[in-house]
């Protein structure tokens, strides 16, 4: 049986550098950092007082008021990149539809779900008592809801899903749009994932665990310095990345604009701990090479790493292991770079935004910088193109993306040849 070719013909998000796939793409060639203050609560009694926030973000040409009060966070940014990603794949007009709602998917990556509902849910019980509670709390914190969301916008009635692996997230849920379009469940999926926990719980418990940055509150857009000896965490970033993904012929079918073409995925676990990273990097350098060996290519034919680079003591010593194993002595030509650098680390959105960026590197040739990269650490010595992007053919990119629980995915991304 001949394999079915997977394409990327739309494409939507909200981040903390723009709402647009140009706007995004513009500010990370630029090298800007979408990084500051916090502003959603009272940081006084925080260590870390900096994110990724979405800001300027108005979603109402997508959602009314109405809509908007049946979601959390999570969930508006999902539907709003989602309906920016159909209208890019030009599959939005629902009344003259040119995909099959049976054949179609929604597979979506989440971390953490809407954890300002869990709060606001936790102060109307305790002051209030359990009359108190809102109708539509467990509707709108479970993870599943964003995926939901967007099956209804578009009467998706496919396979819909949703992905909770972590900062893998995302990276999962296009690897598993890629094989249900691979394998013939769906011709169409509209995959990504999407994130919203900047809140007083989610910020408290990653800094109980000392995961984010401290050192940088004053100097906010220097905090994310992944693979600098200076580094001292991660900085926590929200928003979606949507993809829409379809089988070749059906794209070619009715004349869609191609970006490129999802050719293999990879996934793995640790099986070490449930925060930390294997230090040898085994588990990631294999779900790598498990993505190669998928898209039929040889690991000297990758040109571009787009890595998960959290700027964290312990995952990007870990992380440069990974690729001197699953690459050799051809990891030293790659380039390579980190672009939560600029983005923060969106968590259960960072594979998808990631997958968009290492889509335009290959569309533009042009291979994104990681900034703030001032002082090297001298356990990671790869090609991290420091600072300033630069331009370079890029044929094959591969993003990959690593989360607590040990979980590891990676996806190859390659230009589209016809």
């Amino acid at each position: 049986m001949k394999q079915r070719r997977v394409v990327v013909t739309g494409m939507g998000v909200v981040s903390p550098l723009g709402h647009t796939v140009d706007e995004l793409w513009s500010n990370i060639k630029a090298g800007k950092s979408g990084i500051g203050i916090m502003t959603k609560f009272d940081t006084t009694d925080y260590p870390s007082k900096i994110s990724g926030e979405v800001r300027d973000f108005d979603p109402s040409s997508v959602l009314d008021r109405k809509e908007m009060r049946g979601m959390a966070d999570f969930s508006v940014y999902a539907v709003y990149a989602a309906v920016k990603a159909m209208e890019d794949a030009k599959l939005d007009d629902l009344e003259n539809r040119e995909f099959d709602p049976y054949k179609t998917g929604v597979y979506l990556g989440n971390g953490i779900g809407g954890f300002e509902i869990v709060e606001q849910g936790i102060e109307k019980l305790l002051t209030k008592g359990p009359r108190g509670v809102q109708p539509m709390t467990i509707p709108k914190l479970i993870a599943n809801e964003g995926a939901g969301n967007v099956a209804i916008r578009f009467g998706v009635k496919g396979p819909c899903s949703t992905i909770v692996t972590a900062c893998s997230s995302a990276t999962d849920a296009i690897g598993a749009a890629l094989h249900a379009i691979r394998y013939g469940t769906v011709d169409t999926a509209i995959t990504g994932g999407t994130e919203g926990a900047i809140t007083r719980l989610g910020i408290a418990g990653f800094c109980k665990i000392q995961a984010l940055s401290t050192k940088y509150n004053d100097t906010p857009q220097k905090a994310c310095r992944p693979f600098d000896k200076d580094r001292d965490g991660f900085i926590i970033g929200e928003g979606a990345g949507i993809l829409v993904l379809e089988e070749l012929e059906h794209a070619k079918s009715r004349g869609a604009h191609i970006y490129g073409e999802v050719c293999g995925y990879g996934m793995t676990c640790d099986a070490y701990h449930l925060t930390a990273p294997d230090p040898t990097g085994d588990g990631a350098a294999r779900a790598m090479l498990a993505a190669i060996e998928e898209a039929g290519i040889t690991p000297d034919q990758i040109d571009y790493i787009n890595a998960h680079g959290t700027s964290t003591p312990v995952n990007d010593p870990m992380e440069t292991k990974a690729i001197k194993r699953a690459f050799g002595a051809h990891a030293y030509k790659l380039k390579v770079s980190s672009t939560k650098s600029m983005t923060s680390h969106m968590v259960g959105a960072a594979g998808a935004v990631e997958a968009i960026i290492s889509i335009m590197a290959i569309r533009d040739s042009f291979f994104p910088a990681t900034i703030n990269l001032e002082t090297p650490d001298p356990e990671c010595d790869l090609d991290y193109t420091p600072n300033q992007g630069v331009s370079g053919n890029i044929d094959y990119a591969l993003s990959e993306s690593l989360g607590f629980g040990g979980h590891n995915g990676a996806i190859v991304l390659g230009k589209y040849k016809d």
